[in-house]
């Protein structure tokens, strides 16, 4: 079942699959739903150290997947997630996470100069490589979005220009168009209302 939580209007919705969980609370059976969460990852970044999920806890991040030598789409995305960079840059609840799909090519060296070059420091936006595969799965049955090899496609892999907002309990938020300005924009103003929603109990532990 795909869902969007959450019946307050102010509030984002939660994206993805949607689990009925009945337990007892106070001896009364009651339903609640379980959403999708991002599970746990270990990727390697920029800077030669093993990324987790853990990482990102208690924070929201923006996901993309990319590769450095793209001839199509990824020069948009950085441009725009650059802007989103510079905006929330210094925000120590803001991450970005940016996956290549091919490791093959973007080792971590090829990572480190390609975020210099987008004029990236510090550790709130890591480029992440490791298994192909893992990495593929993880952009399709977790973040909803295409990533895989394809010979027929310019640089020979095919993946979606979408960037995903994930919330401080790894569900998803939203997912946009990350190669127009609108697009982005609106992102940006998302990851206002998402900052300003109240930590939720697993949040704050």
């Amino acid at each position: 079942m795909w869902a969007c939580g959450g019946a307050d209007s102010d509030r984002l919705p939660i994206l993805g699959q949607r689990e009925a969980v009945t337990k007892t609370v106070d001896g009364k059976q009651v339903t609640d739903s379980v959403y999708q969460t991002i599970p746990d990852f270990a990727f390697v970044s920029q800077y030669g150290d093993t990324v987790t999920a853990k990482n990102l806890d208690n924070k929201i991040y923006v996901a993309d997947f990319f590769f450095t030598s793209c001839p199509t789409i990824c020069p948009k995305m950085k441009v725009q997630l650059k802007r989103v960079y510079e905006k929330f840059k210094g925000n120590p609840d803001v991450m970005l996470l940016s996956h290549t799909i091919d490791p093959a090519h973007d080792s971590v060296a090829v990572l480190h100069e390609f975020a210099q070059n987008l004029g990236v420091t510090g550790r709130q936006w890591l480029f992440v490589t490791g298994d192909r595969d893992k990495i593929y799965d993880l952009g399709q049955k977790s973040y909803m979005v295409t990533a895989q090899a394809d010979s027929t496609a310019p640089g020979g892999v095919i993946h979606s220009g979408a960037f995903i907002l994930v919330d401080r309990d790894k569900h998803i938020r939203g997912i946009y168009d990350g190669t127009t300005e609108e697009g982005v924009d609106k992102l940006m103003t998302d990851m206002d209302r998402l900052l300003a929603e109240p930590k939720s109990v697993a949040s704050k532990s």
